[in-house]
């Protein structure tokens, strides 16, 4: 049997005139893991989707174990051994876990042999380290354990090709390596491993080989053994990029403008969710909120926004107490932007324009609109700049947003957030989904929004990018502040330490 598992050749695709891939040409090894890079847009995930059965190529040819192969649909891909993880989940929140592992699982009759799938679940949780009750309701589950599910499902149907789409975008940084290791394991029992990422070091860390790709074409493809970071950040972008932290410049904060004092809250559990946080954050200041996902960062951004009323405790912006206030007032009257972490249920409307989704915080604010009338050629001027000036890849402005990448729709929500010039600005996960030059971008947009004075609340699960724009940081674990440090200060034995819940002296009063 040859070793090569997959070859696609010539494989091209069409949206109506925009080519989003053009002759693709990809030899894919039988037992290798194979990164896929590439900036928003390069047309990474499409061409996974052809793999998987969701569309289907306008030219080109797919070689599946030595034989040309049509893959009509995701069933048939399927069949053929071949799993996809997707970037966004495909789960139905009122089920349970080990329920939404059955959908579509063949040979379970009128009857779910639900005790079967229960036990297998729970043996492949123990063994890749996830942690997960498969009688749970998904619903009930943070984002990471959701992502867990999604592998999970993959892993339940022993598929001989995985692919992963940012399968880590939402894992905090203590569960990626043990992740990437389950990725070697399945290497090691003779999977065949396609994997999306924007993060240079999980490539290096997992991958064999490295397909990289713009705008539709592959650009290069190298061994990873044989390349570094630096090198494949330039291939990628065309140009060198930062990788390193970045000079952030003398700190030079001002009067506190932010505080939140002894905040509660309890989850749709019923769980207790924060836990008598303090923090304040001055302007010209980013306070950086690092930890595992699922302890609390959540609810605090949600507070912080409006999105969510505190059963005690207090939010205060120049001093006034805004507790009660509406989330417009703490748009307009406070002037606080909120970048949230769940794009698509709370930062757009998918099936809205880039356009319209561009004027969706300030749509009933001159000069958006006057009397209750949309200024529409406003609208789309702003809307024509920020994808422009912030490196929106789409076809137009007046393209549904549903059908742009995820980083490009991130990019987006960030340019309307910052174009609105807050006085306090919270960014929840901004660079989830972005690849190394966009991340470059938004934390040089953060950079300067510190400069400008604004006091920034800089919620992460990936710990590097909040070491390379943060003044102070704070560890956040079962809903509580375990510590502060600076980034001088923040070891990874110490920042482990402190998201393992170990508080360190004073830690309540930052």
């Amino acid at each position: 049997m040859s070793d090569t598992a997959l070859l696609l050749r010539g494989i091209s695709k069409l949206f109506g005139t925009f080519r989003a891939l053009d002759h693709v040409d990809i030899e894919i090894k039988r037992g290798t893991v194979h990164a896929v890079l590439g900036e928003n847009g390069a047309g990474k995930t499409t061409l996974m989707n052809v793999l998987f059965g969701l569309y289907q190529p306008d030219e080109g040819e797919i070689s599946l174990n030595g034989t040309v192969r049509a893959i009509p649909s995701p069933k048939q891909a399927m069949e053929m051994g071949i799993g996809m993880i997707h970037q966004h989940f495909m789960l139905v929140d009122t089920l349970t876990v080990a329920e939404n592992v059955a959908l579509g699982l063949p040979g379970q009759g009128a009857t779910l042999k639900l005790q079967a799938i229960t036990d297998r679940l729970t043996e492949l949780s123990d063994e890749y380290g996830f942690d997960i009750d498969p009688h749970e309701e998904v619903w009930k589950l943070p984002i990471g354990m959701r992502q867990r599910v999604e592998i999970l499902k993959v892993l339940f149907r022993d598929a001989d090709i995985i692919i992963l789409d940012e399968p880590t975008s939402v894992l905090a940084p203590n569960e990626i390596s043990s992740f990437l290791d389950g990725l070697a394991r399945l290497r090691d029992a003779g999977k065949t491993v396609i994997f999306i990422t924007h993060k240079l070091d999980e490539v290096e860390a997992v991958a064999d080989t490295v397909t990289i790709m713009r705008h539709g074409h592959v650009c290069a493809e190298v061994e990873v053994a044989k390349s570094d970071a630096r090198e494949m950040a330039r291939l990628m972008v065309g140009r060198e990029v930062v990788h390193d932290r970045m000079d952030r410049g003398s700190a030079s904060p001002g009067a506190v403008i932010f505080e939140a004092r002894d905040l509660r809250v309890r989850d749709q559990r019923g769980i207790e969710a924060l836990r008598g946080v303090s923090i304040d954050v001055r302007a010209g200041e980013v306070l950086g909120i690092a930890g595992v996902d699922g302890n609390g960062q959540a609810e605090l951004a949600n507070v912080v926004a409006g999105l969510l009323t505190p059963d005690s405790g207090r939010v205060l912006i120049d001093g006034e107490d805004v507790t009660a206030s509406s989330v417009d007032d703490r748009r307009h009257k406070y002037a606080l932007s909120y970048v949230p972490e769940d794009r698509h249920h709370t930062g757009l409307v998918l099936d809205f324009t880039i356009a319209q989704n561009a004027m969706l915080r300030d749509f009933n604010v001159p000069p958006f609109s006057k009397n209750g009338l949309v200024n529409t050629s406003h609208v789309r001027d702003v809307a024509q700049d920020w994808v422009e000036r912030y490196d929106v890849r789409m076809r137009s402005i007046d393209q549904t947003v549903r059908f742009l990448s995820g980083g490009n729709q991130q990019k987006l929500i960030f340019a309307r957030e910052v174009e609105c010039d807050p006085r306090v600005f919270v960014v929840m996960q901004p660079c989830k989904g972005l690849d190394v030059g966009a991340i470059e971008a938004v934390q040089r947009t953060v950079m300067s929004q510190r400069a400008a004075g604004k006091a920034i609340l800089y919620i992460s699960t990936e710990l590097e990018h909040i070491m390379t724009v943060a003044d102070r940081i704070a560890v956040m674990c079962a809903g509580e502040i375990t510590g502060i440090l600076t980034p001088d200060e923040a070891t990874d034995e110490r920042i482990g330490t402190l998201m393992g819940g170990h508080a360190e002296e004073g830690a309540a009063a930052c």
